[in-house]
């Protein structure tokens, strides 16, 4: 089954899901990502967005928005693993490493933990430009069941 905008809204019930379970989701981050996210977000730190800032900082260049890259996990979430239906209850993020216009982010999720009488579900996530770790952390997701 599809919704009006054509996304599949194939999922997993809580009770499909089993400890070790991943998923991911990659995507090249654009200078039109980084300006989009700032309009929408309305952080227009110049960090991110004047050349002539950011080559003064340590970074050196613009650097993506740490938000923006995190926004891939919760495309996991939302799409794929449990996927249409669950609830974001918590994220908790470490920002390890800059991630810079032109890289691909590959966003993972991790089951690490079932809670049944809660229908939780607590996933190890983490985000990567290539074998470098840019963004660790732990979330904990409400998911649908059967009944």
């Amino acid at each position: 089954m599809n919704d009006l905008a054509g996304n599949d809204l194939a999922g997993y019930f809580f009770e499909d899901l089993s400890v070790g379970m991943t998923s991911s989701y990659g995507k090249t981050v654009t200078e039109a990502d980084i300006l989009l996210y700032a309009g929408v977000s309305g952080d227009t730190n110049p960090l991110h967005l004047n050349r002539e800032f950011a080559a003064d900082t340590p970074f050196g260049e613009c650097i993506a928005h740490g938000m923006l890259s995190a926004g891939f996990i919760s495309t996991i979430f939302g799409t794929k693993l449990p996927g249409p239906g669950c609830v974001y209850l918590s994220q908790n993020l470490r920002f390890k490493a800059p991630v810079k216009v032109g890289d691909t982010v590959i966003a993972k999720a991790e089951v690490t933990e079932l809670i049944p009488e809660k229908k939780r579900a607590l996933f190890k996530t983490q985000c990567f430009v290539g074998d470098t770790v840019v963004i660790d952390g732990e979330a904990q997701i409400m998911v649908p069941t059967r009944s």
